[in-house]
């Protein structure tokens, strides 16, 4: 290829960057960082980059656009690391980087067939919960799952979405549901620990979960859960949050109870118990 005469033998920042495909704010970072050597000012106190510029500038671009970093380019260019090894690293990283996006596609899709934030929870989840009737699992209820299933990984919202199962098939549960957490919230702390009413509202508590317990046996969901329980360990092994224990989980979980209800919580967790251990 011929150059033309009329073809500058240096030229200044800006019409480097353009020819490079960059911005001068990138190739002064390249100077700042040692991967582009910064060339002598002219008298007018202007950078001049000539034709060897020009080249590291087009190759340091190349290797960028395919994902190797400015710190290897550097190494590559001065030879104190095989191209070899930075290109081991690159593919790993890109192997993480595309699984990462399967992830991403498959849950944009599951979003998209959901319709709803259901969408955004453990397939585990979505797949027992997605038929309900329209209106039967309100925000609440999500917002239940999504906090199990960040306590205790996938498996957790799938096995307490049968909650949401049951009451959607039961009407009196629901609405006997909304009537303890209404009374349950009522206890703020204006109320006593040791009022009367809060030993009432944990023995119908205790009533409710047992109704409760009675109409999922009646469902017969058990089996399902088994189910979920063997296809967790045999396909999603692992994919639980291993940075935190169930325990640091909820340790790390705010809350607004006041002591009444906390002792109307604990009370009814007592009376289940006992009643779960005489069976």
């Amino acid at each position: 290829m011929d150059i033309p005469l009329a073809a500058p033998r240096q030229v200044k920042i800006g019409a480097a960057a353009a020819f490079a495909g960059t911005t001068p704010r990138a190739i002064r970072h390249y100077h700042a960082i040692g991967l582009l050597p910064e060339p002598e000012r002219g008298g007018d106190g202007k950078r001049r980059y000539d034709y060897e510029d020009m080249i590291r500038l087009l190759w340091i671009r190349k290797m960028a656009d395919a994902g190797i970093s400015l710190d290897d380019i550097r190494t590559a260019f001065d030879g104190t690391q095989s191209i070899e090894k930075t290109l081991e690293r690159l593919e790993e990283t890109l192997v993480a980087q595309e699984a990462a996006l399967q992830r991403q596609r498959a849950a944009v899709h599951q979003l998209r067939e959901a319709g709803s934030p259901l969408g955004l929870l453990s397939p585990l989840a979505t797949n027992r919960i997605r038929d309900l009737p329209a209106g039967s699992l309100r925000q609440s209820d999500l917002d239940n799952l999504l906090l199990s299933e960040r306590i205790f990984g996938p498996l957790g919202p799938a096995l307490q979405a049968s909650v949401y199962i049951v009451l959607a098939g039961h009407p009196e549960l629901r609405a006997e549901a909304d009537r303890l957490d209404e009374a349950e919230a009522a206890l703020d702390d204006s109320v006593d620990p040791h009022d009367p009413r809060v030993e009432e509202i944990a023995v119908q508590r205790c009533a409710y979960r047992k109704a409760l317990n009675q109409a999922h046996e009646t469902a017969g969901l058990e089996e399902s859960e088994e189910e979920l329980i063997d296809l967790y360990h045999a396909d999603l092994k692992g994919e639980e949050n291993p940075s935190m224990s169930v325990l640091e989980a909820i340790g790390k979980i705010p809350y607004d109870f006041s002591p009444a209800r906390l002792r109307c919580i604990k009370l009814a967790n007592g009376l289940y118990a006992q009643d779960r251990a005489k069976r």
